[in-house]
């Protein structure tokens, strides 16, 4: 591989950037999509608070909460990874999701812009105003993305918004290109003929 092949490839944000690919943002979800990774964090470790409550002559029992703090951190740590490894990856091109399914397994979907039909968010009362998170569904012509507990959907829906006009215009601009290039070898192709005669 040559030296300019490798600079390219360093200069990427993240695996599977085009040459041509712009990055406008990544955004996880909100941390509130980690309650369920506090319940388990804070369950165990109550539950195995109660024995030395009620036994406290019994010196070993007091160990027990140390183990489920453990436990708790254990499977706290796995939500935790769980969340921070799924992101959201707008570009000028596409919305690439990366979902990570256990330590090994990881979905990826990508939308391009130019197939977005329409874009909506929802903030879900007073907690989602209180804490900045809310639902962002994005409709294509084949389905629905949603993207549930969205930190900011109304920075990330603008943001959408604004790649999806510029993709439409990018799309147009092709297209009138295209168009334009065509008529004029047409009109080439007719004063060639006529020139021939």
């Amino acid at each position: 591989m040559s030296r300019k092949n490798k600079n390219q490839d360093t200069l990427k944000a993240f695996d599977g950037q085009r040459d041509d690919e712009q990055l406008i943002l990544v955004f996880r979800r909100h941390i509130i999509a980690m309650r369920k990774g506090f319940y388990l964090l804070l369950i165990p470790f109550a539950l195995s608070a109660i024995p030395p409550l009620i036994w406290q002559s019994q010196l070993e029992l007091f160990l027990l909460p140390i183990a489920g703090l453990v436990l708790g951190l254990i499977l706290f740590s796995y939500q935790f990874l769980m969340w921070y490894f799924t992101v959201f990856i707008l570009t000028d091109q596409r919305l690439r999701q990366v979902t990570q399914h256990g330590f090994f397994g990881s979905d990826v979907v990508e939308l391009k812009l130019s197939k977005i039909h329409n874009i909506s968010y929802n903030i879900p009362g007073m907690s989602g105003e209180l804490f900045g998170f809310g639902t962002i569904v994005i409709q294509t012509y084949v389905g629905d993305l949603t993207i549930r507990n969205a930190e900011h959907p109304q920075k990330i829906y603008n943001l959408l918004q604004d790649a999806v006009e510029d993709a439409e215009r990018g799309v147009n601009e092709e297209v009138y290109i295209e168009t334009e290039t065509l008529e004029e070898e047409r009109e080439a192709e007719s004063n060639n003929q006529r020139n021939g005669r």
